[in-house]
């Protein structure tokens, strides 16, 4: 069995590393993919609403059954899914078989999503969760990045199918691995509650549904963002990019913006919290002392869109692709100060033993209001405006997430 914690905090941030490569794909290959299946703007868009689908319609039933037993073996499920699936989309004919692969990938991740933050807070002492929350999540920018990456650089050369094969391959071989963690000691809830009683404890707390708001605007833009951005950057550079070479600079830009934000969200969060009175462990999710706590994770997340969205107009509006990556580094950097301390918030605000709910019921949220639906209103609204005047709802949105994170005194108290 491992019981390490950083050994277990290893595995996981590797499986989550994998996680975000297989997401990432699917936007690194979409020129040749829509290209040899014929699908329209409108079409490739709905593929990510597919997978959100899959993904936020299962995470409360994974939430509420970890709430209440094990999770490793859930979690083991999840990732055996998600690759199968991934796998599986490098075989579709059309359409139809690709939208099924990618809501079946959802449904995997959906389990590993909302489980695995639950076990590093678990086995992390109070002092050092922001950072490994910080580690687990850096898996996100370079996983995005490397999907990016290998995506462009083997659809290149082997095709779009080719893509998801290598990278959806790993994942089944390591889904045993995940049942070898040792199960934490922790309160779980009343086994005979049903998932909407998790769902409306958490509901009921204004930080957890503030924290939620902000949340749901970020990921539809950011999602969409993600998405649309290579196929962007071939649109408006044609002369300076190509599909290996838009997939290769914005996956390192991703790399290396999305790292830096995460690495300083993480220790930001960490010291803003050590300036804090003194709390006893044991405290109720309520008292003013972790209301306060929360609303300092939250002010990261709010500064980091604050310096995401006026950058991210800029760098729709400059005439080069160097000055458009120089400008999204910055932006991604904004953008990813939030991932650690809004996952932190959730974990806080919520009582200990729906914790797993807390998770589930932000991913359901976040999905259903967020990028659910974004990349297809994105690629909506380009088949019907100039394409730099449809990218700028991107930073409006960012502004709305810097809206509802900003904190509130009221909510202090």
């Amino acid at each position: 069995m491992i019981k390490n914690r950083y050994a277990i905090l290893a595995l996981l941030t590797g499986l989550n590393f994998l996680n975000y490569i297989d997401r990432a794909v699917v936007s690194a290959v979409v020129d040749p993919m829509q290209k040899a299946l014929d699908l329209s703007d409108l079409e490739v868009g709905t593929l990510n609403a597919a997978f959100i689908i899959g993904y936020f319609l299962t995470s409360p039933f994974f939430g509420a059954r970890a709430d209440k037993g094990a999770r490793t073996g859930l979690i083991a499920l999840g990732v055996a899914i998600w690759s199968i699936a991934t796998v599986a989309s490098g075989m579709a004919t059309g359409y139809w078989s690709l939208l099924a692969a990618r809501v079946t990938v959802g449904v995997g991740e959906a389990s590993y999503a909302t489980l695995a933050p639950t076990i590093i807070d678990d086995i992390t002492p109070p002092d050092r969760k922001n950072r490994a929350l910080a580690i687990f999540y850096l898996a996100i920018p370079l996983g995005y990045a490397m999907g990016y990456i290998l995506g462009g650089f083997i659809g290149k050369r082997w095709g779009w199918s080719m893509a998801f094969y290598t990278t959806g391959g790993p994942g089944i071989a390591l889904a045993l691995s995940c049942l070898a963690i040792a199960e934490p000691t922790r309160k779980l809830a009343a086994a005979k509650g049903k998932i909407i009683d998790g769902l409306r404890v958490i509901a009921r707390i204004p930080l957890f549904r503030r924290g939620v708001l902000g949340y749901c605007a970020y990921t539809a833009a950011v999602s969409a963002f993600a998405f649309w951005a290579p196929k962007y950057l071939l649109e408006t550079f044609p002369g300076e990019l190509d599909l290996e070479t838009a997939n290769r600079y914005f996956g390192l830009v991703l790399i290396i913006g999305g790292a830096v934000g995460t690495f300083i969200g993480g220790r930001w969060a960490d010291r803003a919290l050590a300036r804090l009175p003194a709390m006893p462990a044991n405290a109720p999710y309520d008292a003013p002392a972790n209301k306060a706590a929360s609303n300092v994770l939250l002010r990261v997340c709010a500064i980091g869109m604050v310096i995401a969205a006026p950058l991210a107009v800029l760098a729709f509006l400059v005439p080069s692709a160097k000055a458009f990556f120089a400008l999204a580094f910055f932006v991604e950097v904004g953008l990813f100060l939030s991932t650690s301390p809004i996952n932190a918030m959730f974990l806080r605000s919520v009582p200990t033993e729906r914790r797993a709910s807390a998770m589930a019921g932000s991913i359901f949220a976040i999905h259903l209001f967020g990028d659910l639906w974004s990349a297809s209103a994105l690629g909506l609204l380009r088949q019907q405006l100039v394409t730099v005047v449809a990218m700028m709802a991107l930073p409006l949105v960012f502004a709305l997430s810097a809206y509802w994170w900003w904190p509130r005194e009221s909510e202090a108290r």
